[in-house]
């Protein structure tokens, strides 16, 4: 072997050995810049993450923040609104029934209805949560309805010994045309009745527990923003067991009382009218009817007459604007069922023990009140009380005696 080919050999190793080093270095190099790239990429990615984590957080804690503080808002204005009524009512109240002297109730303007189902289970607890003897308690109201305040006012002034009726109505359809319907706080006729009704019972003062304390109590449920305890936590139901004292002429044994009348709940229309006299002509064909229409202009609603239909007995005659309420309060008493408009006497009938079928085509005011209704003759003992919806008797055969007969007697 000779010296230049060992040497050309060891050249070829340590060159092989060389580059073998390079490629690994650069092998290494490559590797290592690749994960230096990734880490920056999943760095960048985390970041990102982390930016777009912390930016749902922002946002999901301020949109809580403001639903919380929105909700917060909406229970102060509400209980705050709720306890200064209550403050505000009891202390009203409770300055009233203070001392020993006489208390007006009232005067009660509005309408019949509120009266039956509201205002006279309100003082029945006014009276009791304050312990007043009903030596002192006055009613104040119209049509002859004292004994709706029995055990509740030891006395009852009569609106109509006060006003002529012409002018009792005018009056007061001047004050609702002036306000509302409801009494919302104490009108300028409020304070003639009052002050006419003391010279009347001989006496110079008077406190006086008005209408306007229990609307005010009470309206946030009748227009759908406080729930039936605001009702309930101010009243009392009881059977009205005292009957009224009026001249009524010979009834049939077994009669079904009718009240009709024009309103919200059964608008004044032709489809109406003749829907209603063919209820109450299938109701004549089983039972006497006794009508309790009052021929009397007194606020706005108008009775629905039924004329020259058999077996329908009017009481003309009998009703006057002084005891007209009272009159037909005695006969739903001695009815019985009460068919008509729900509303009105509809409501006090259940709590005379008169089983009542209450007709409306609208019930988009009748919601509460029939809610707090059944509610109270649940807690009372009460006669069975059935609304219906006048279209009902479209979806029955109104020309077979016997299904109407069997719908009503149900």
């Amino acid at each position: 072997m000779s010296i230049s080919l060992a040497a050309q050999n060891l050249a070829r190793v340590v060159w092989n050995r060389t580059a073998k080093l390079y490629r690994r270095g650069r092998h290494w190099t490559l590797r290592r810049q690749k994960d230096l790239r990734e880490t920056g990429k999943h760095a960048r990615a985390q970041v990102k993450l982390g930016r777009e984590a912390g930016r749902d957080t922002a946002q999901t804690a301020y949109a809580g923040l403001v639903r919380g503080s929105r909700y917060w808002d909406r229970l102060r204005r509400r209980t705050w609104a709720t306890i200064a009524r209550d403050v505000s009512a009891r202390r009203t109240l409770r300055a009233a029934a203070a001392g020993s002297g006489p208390i007006l109730l009232g005067p009660w303007l509005s309408e019949v209805g509120y009266e039956a189902l509201y205002w006279v289970p309100f003082v029945r607890w006014f009276t009791r949560q304050y312990d007043v003897d009903a030596d002192r308690v006055i009613a104040v109201s119209r049509g002859g309805v004292a004994s709706w305040y029995g055990g509740i006012a030891s006395r009852y002034v009569e609106q109509f010994d006060l006003f002529t009726p012409e002018e009792f109505a005018a009056r007061n359809e001047a004050r609702r045309g002036d306000a509302d319907q409801k009494q919302l706080a104490l009108s300028g006729f409020d304070e003639e009745i009052l002050s006419r009704a003391r010279a009347r019972l001989g006496i110079d003062r008077a406190s006086i527990c008005h209408p306007s304390t229990m609307f005010q109590l009470m309206r946030q449920f009748w227009l759908g923003n406080d729930s039936l305890q605001s009702v309930l936590d101010y009243t009392e139901y009881e059977s009205i067991a005292a009957g009224a004292h009026v001249d009524l002429p010979k009834l049939p044994d077994r009669f079904v009382a009718v009240k009709f009348y024009t309103g919200r709940a059964l608008m004044d229309t032709a489809e109406h009218r003749e829907a209603l006299r063919r209820l109450v002509e299938r109701l004549a064909s089983r039972m006497p009817i006794v009508a309790l229409n009052t021929n009397l202009s007194l606020d706005e609603h108008a009775d629905y007459v039924f004329k020259d239909v058999p077996g329908v007995v009017t009481l003309d005659g009998w009703m006057t604007p002084h005891n007209n309420l009272a009159v037909q309060t005695e006969v739903i008493r001695r009815a019985t069922r009460l068919v008509g408009t729900c509303g009105s006497l509809a409501w006090l009938a259940p709590m005379l023990g008169t089983e009542t079928l209450a007709v409306y085509a609208d019930d988009h005011f009748l919601t509460p009140h029939l809610y707090a209704a059944r509610h109270a003759y649940a807690s009372m003992d009460a006669a069975r009380f059935t609304p219906m919806d006048l279209a009902v008797l479209d979806q029955i055969n109104i020309g077979d005696p016997a299904r109407v007969r069997d719908t009503i007697s149900r």
